[in-house]
C-alpha cells in the first residue's frame, strides 16, 4: 500500500517536472550583463513584484526552488516511511 503511494507521488512530481520545464517560456540570452545587475534592474519591471528577492526566488530562480522543494519533500517522504514501517515491525 505506502509503495504504491509512492510509486504514484514519485509519478506525479515527474510529471509536474516535466510540464514546468516543456511549458517555460525562453529566456533572452545573456551576452555582456552580469546577472545580480540584471536581476537589480529587471525585477520589478519583468515580475510585477516589490521586492526583488521574492522576484529572484519565485520568478527568475523558479526551478531551482522547485528542485530545492522536491529535494526536501523527497527526504521528508523517505523518513517518514522508514518511521512508519519501523512503527508497524515494533507492534507485530
Amino acid at each position: 500500500m505506502i509503495k504504491k503511494a509512492m510509486l504514484g507521488i514519485c509519478l506525479l512530481i515527474i510529471f509536474l517536472m516535466v510540464t514546468a520545464v516543456l511549458s517555460s517560456p525562453d529566456f533572452n540570452p545573456w551576452e555582456g550583463k552580469r546577472v545580480s545587475r540584471y536581476y537589480i534592474e529587471n525585477s520589478v519591471e519583468k515580475t510585477g513584484s516589490s521586492s526583488i528577492v521574492s522576484a529572484i526566488v519565485w520568478d527568475f530562480r523558479g526551478f531551482d526552488t522547485m528542485g530545492e522543494e522536491t529535494v526536501l519533500f523527497t527526504a521528508t517522504a523517505g523518513i517518514l516511511t522508514v518511521m512508519a514501517l519501523g512503527f508497524t515491525r515494533r507492534k507485530k
